[in-house]
């Protein structure tokens, strides 16, 4: 497992360096007037409190059976974070908490049980990546916890040290990775991650105008068969030209969904309605 873990760091960090070196998005106007030191003053200026990963609500069925109300629901999640310094701590990077909350509700059953409910709550250091006057990633290092709040047999929780980076190839073209070391303290969740993996990687597109988005998340599951992973799909249309709230549908392909059902196959197509951040959206 070792050995493992340590050929995956490897790889993940040689693939985010070879692509932030090839970066070259300007994502502040005017960004080749100004110093990398000018750029973080002016991101340490932004709002302290704000989004996370994508926010959204959702309903679906799944794919591939007759529709009914035992296999459809709503899927939401809401996600926020709180940066708690400037760019002011070694290697100019910042402190922040954040918490997320993903949430499956059975609504087509009678009494509209709640499935499950999975929090997601850390801490991190994170740093802007500049490269010649231009903001052209991010790197994150944290420590996460994730848990279902519930106990017996349904309880689920486990933690992790995660290393995260995004690097924007162009204006329209992003990719992302995370890789992370695993603490497994849950007693019914033992085996979490040949379901729910040790790394994942994806990209996400945007179009010229802004109007549309789509993503790709895959989590790689752990075992040597390079197609055995997760993959959730996302493609967004934004409502109006000044707002961030888009029109959207999530496809879901594999284990690992929510923490109850983390060794359960699902295949999920949902619609429903996105509100993303708009510089960095979390993975």
């Amino acid at each position: 497992m070792k050995i493992t873990l340590a050929r995956h760091t490897i790889l993940l960090v040689l693939l985010f360096v070879t692509v932030v070196s090839q970066a070259q998005i300007l994502v502040l106007k005017d960004a080749e007037r100004y110093s990398a030191d000018s750029i973080r003053r002016e991101y340490d200026k932004l709002p302290y409190f704000g989004l996370y990963k994508d926010n959204y609500f959702s309903i679906g069925t799944t794919m591939g059976s007759k529709i009914t109300k035992y296999n459809s629901d709503v899927k939401f999640q809401l996600s926020i974070a709180q940066r708690l310094t400037k760019s002011v701590l070694p290697f100019d990077s910042y402190l922040y908490l954040y918490f997320s909350e993903k949430t499956l509700w059975n609504v087509f059953e009678e009494s509209l049980p709640m499935h499950d409910l999975n929090f997601n709550p850390g801490i991190g250091l994170s740093r802007l990546v500049i490269i010649k006057g231009r903001v052209v990633g991010k790197m994150s290092v944290m420590l996460e916890h994730e848990s279902n709040g519930r106990d017996g047999d349904a309880s689920r929780s486990w933690n992790k040290i995660s290393f995260a980076g995004a690097a924007f190839i162009d204006r329209n073209f992003m990719v992302h990775g995370k890789y992370w070391i695993p603490i497994v303290d849950g007693e019914n969740n033992r085996d979490i991650l040949k379901y729910s993996g040790l790394f994942q990687t994806g990209f996400q597109v945007i179009s010229d105008n802004r109007r549309w988005v789509f993503s790709v998340n895959y989590t790689k599951r752990s075992n040597w068969n390079p197609f055995s992973g997760n993959i959730q799909l996302d493609l967004g249309f934004r409502i109006h030209r000044s707002a961030n709230q888009f029109i959207f549908m999530q496809y879901y392909n594999g284990y690992g969904e929510c923490l109850l059902d983390y060794n359960k196959y699902h295949s999920r197509l949902r619609v429903g309605l996105l509100i993303r951040p708009e510089l960095f959206s979390d993975f």
